[in-house]
């Protein structure tokens, strides 16, 4: 019998469960507090929110953040795809992916990595703990 991997796991390893998926996943990204997110912007990076349409019109908008369905951010952020964003200039760009509470975040951000973007990474919190920490909000 032949072993076929998925994402790196043999068909007869045992299931991951979502937990331990992040757990995992989150060792390889230098996640960022709201400050360090809002300077990273600052310095010319990239926040990206990804949050879905209804909780952008509920809760606001970070203000200069590239908004990208999840569904597209890979397309929009591939610097070497057709269907890139302006702002997806290069492999160097720091990008940091906004959730609403900082869990898909980390898997869009591990994704973005898997394209080159060595500097993805993600706010730990999310769109909520930008809010909380007093950050400008629009809308």
């Amino acid at each position: 019998m032949t072993e076929h991997s998925v994402e790196g796991r043999s068909e007869d390893a045992p299931p991951v469960g979502i937990d331990e998926l992040l757990e995992r996943v989150r060792l390889d990204l230098d996640r960022v507090t709201p400050q360090k997110a809002r300077d990273i912007a600052a310095a010319g990076g990239l926040l990206v929110d990804i949050r879905y349409a209804a909780l952008r019109e509920r809760d606001g908008l970070i203000p200069g953040a590239l908004v990208v369905e999840r569904n597209e951010l890979e397309w929009r952020l591939d610097p070497q795809g057709s269907h890139r964003a302006a702002e997806a200039v290069s492999h160097d760009l720091r990008v940091v992916v906004v959730c609403n509470e900082g869990y898909a975040s980390s898997l869009a951000a591990v994704s973005l990595r898997q394209l080159g973007l060595r500097h993805a990474t993600d706010l730990v919190g999310g769109f909520q703990a930008w809010k909380a920490a007093g950050l400008p909000v629009a809308g």
